[in-house]
């Protein structure tokens, strides 16, 4: 499923492509006819993207809501646009181009409250400038739930998937496993500014590297990541290799039905200072 990142991206195109231009709307798959008729010659006056909910303001018709899913996939052309192949959901078509969407799990015209009501069923995102942190702090400081599966809980943060969920953690050196209310503020405000800034690269660049310079594989001397996802980086979907930072193993393991990368040397659960105040604490009561 893609992370929020793209979908940010995915409304930026279409903002370029059709943005304040009426637009030819059609459904060759049909399962969207009667909405796209109603769309049809309208303007677009609106593209924006809320975790990975993506949705096209059409002024007083209202805003296509768009969730990918796992299958969705949006693919943008110059025109005149060829025939449709395939199952396209949704067609639109400009004078800057077109955009044929297929696949999605959502697709809907919906009204402003109907949008809204989404929206407010989602966390804070971190790529929005209205993001509020404090609203997932709040949901994290008092959650019993491994922090790794807080952060995939689109209701506390809306956009990270497993790619920024392990890298995170990685790179502030948290444990997986830890409850959420076990994390301290400066922690939680770590995971954010991280969330902030790898998101926004990429959004810059369209894939995901996670790794400091120092890690790079032209400082470290290694070969470039082979991987569909692309981009370089410390845990995902590296289990068995060598940690980048330590040398110990990369674990993997399923939490939530969804794997989970981790290096145990970098990652400590519980985090060392815990672990030595409770030998501390033992052998006092010992």
């Amino acid at each position: 499923m893609p992370e929020g990142h793209t979908v940010h991206r995915l409304a930026a195109a279409y903002g370029r492509t059709f943005g304040g231009r009426p637009v030819r709307a059609l459904s060759p798959q049909g399962k969207f006819a009667a909405s796209a008729a109603l769309l049809d010659g309208q303007r677009m006056t609106a593209a924006e993207a809320h975790g990975k909910h993506l949705f096209l303001g059409f002024g007083a018709v209202g805003w296509v809501h768009v969730h990918l899913g796992l299958y969705g996939k949006v693919a943008f052309g110059d025109g005149p646009a060829p025939p449709p192949v395939g199952q396209v959901r949704l067609r639109l078509v400009g004078p800057g181009g077109h955009a044929d969407l297929r696949g999605p799990a959502t697709c809907a015209l919906v009204g402003e409250a109907e949008k809204e009501a989404v929206r407010d069923r989602l966390g804070p995102d971190p790529l929005r400038e209205d993001a509020d942190p404090e609203r997932a702090w709040r949901r994290v400081s008092t959650a019993r739930s491994p922090i790794a599966a807080l952060l995939m809980d689109q209701s506390v943060v809306a956009g990270p998937g497993n790619i920024y969920r392990a890298e995170v953690l990685f790179r502030r050196g948290i444990g997986p496993y830890r409850p959420g209310r076990d994390l301290s503020r400066a922690e939680w405000d770590g995971i954010w500014a991280d969330l902030v800034a790898l998101m926004r690269e990429g959004v810059r660049t369209g894939r995901i590297d996670t790794v400091r310079p120092e890690h790079t594989p032209e400082a470290m001397g290694r070969p470039p990541r082979r991987d569909d996802h692309g981009g370089e980086v410390y845990v995902y979907r590296r289990a068995g290799a060598d940690c980048h930072v330590c040398g110990g193993e990369v674990r993997a393991a399923e939490l939530a039905a969804r794997n989970l990368f981790w290096c145990q040397g970098c990652q400590p659960h519980p985090p060392a200072p815990a672990r030595a105040h409770a030998v501390r604490a033992a052998r006092a009561a010992g």
